[in-house]
């Protein structure tokens, strides 16, 4: 039976440590400020803003919200985010995306000023993860996923890793995380020829599809471990990830669980780099 790696353990571990440095912060009279930024009333943002605002009330991070209407033009939303820009009272935002279809996202992601990009949208952060110049912070989800791994000891280096996904959300900046980190790395996809070979070559498999549960037990061996970062809703209404959890959990070493895995994560590095944010501005302006 699989070992169950709970996403809480390593969100607490995060939490705890964020919340020293914001109390450090604080003794300075800088309070660490996230904006987000949302355009209409989406469940999923709704529950991840939720659980965002009560991660960042647990490292001691303030949040401002800025509310647009579903269908606000796309100069409000512009509007919005220069004034988030300039507004020195506030170190980091998060947009929630995708944005409704009559807005341009990638000028939506030129605007935000990269130095409070914190879940690396614009192409200061993207590049970050390549050149040690960039100003911004990679994903929230694709360093939740390294939190974990290293959180529970799960080495890195020399290790085979089978990445399922290439999305700029997830797969591609988690893979140039995983080469940093000296993984030996396949990246699969759609398109792949035989993803269960692919898969059972691994010594890690991390399944970023936004699938129900499309890997079955052909892709999984023993002595695995296996990150699902995919949240769907299965026939019966449930929560589910990439991975068919019944069937991989009798075969691989460790599993992470949905839910309760690499998305109970994710917010609390939200959090951790909003502070790390917070403290880049104040040595700038020391």
């Amino acid at each position: 039976m699989a070992r169950i790696l709970k996403g809480a353990e390593v969100s607490a571990a995060i939490t705890e440590k964020a919340r020293a440095q914001a109390e450090a912060l604080q003794r300075l009279g800088i309070t660490p400020t996230l904006a987000i930024v949302r355009m209409g009333d989406n469940d999923g943002d709704l529950a991840y803003e939720r659980g965002a605002m009560k991660r960042c009330a647990a490292a001691g991070v303030a949040v401002r919200l800025f509310v647009l209407p579903e269908q606000a033009e796309q100069q409000e939303l512009l509007n919005t985010i220069e004034r988030i820009n300039h507004d020195v009272g506030i170190h980091a935002c998060l947009i929630f995306r995708p944005l409704p279809p009559h807005i341009d996202e990638s000028r939506v992601r030129a605007a935000l000023r990269p130095e409070k990009d914190v879940d690396g949208i614009t192409a200061g952060s993207l590049a970050g993860l390549m050149l040690p110049q960039g100003q911004g912070f990679p994903p929230c989800t694709p360093r939740a996923c390294i939190e974990i791994l290293d959180h529970f000891g799960i080495e890195l280096a020399g290790k085979r890793v089978t990445l399922i996904g290439r999305s700029l959300v997830v797969g591609r900046p988690l893979a140039l995380m995983l080469i940093a980190r000296d993984a030996t790395l396949t990246i699969c996809h759609s398109r792949t020829v035989d993803l269960p070979a692919r898969c059972r070559e691994a010594d890690i498999v991390i399944a970023a599809t936004g699938q129900a549960e499309m890997l079955g037990a052909d892709c999984f061996t023993h002595s695995q471990t296996v990150i699902d970062v995919g949240i769907s809703y299965n026939s019966q209404g449930q929560m589910v990830g990439d991975v068919d959890r019944a069937a991989a959990e009798q075969i691989v070493a460790a599993l992470t669980p949905v839910p309760g895995g690499v998305g109970t994560v994710t917010s609390s590095v939200l959090a951790a780099q909003v502070i790390e944010a917070a403290c880049r501005m104040h040595n700038r302006n020391m």
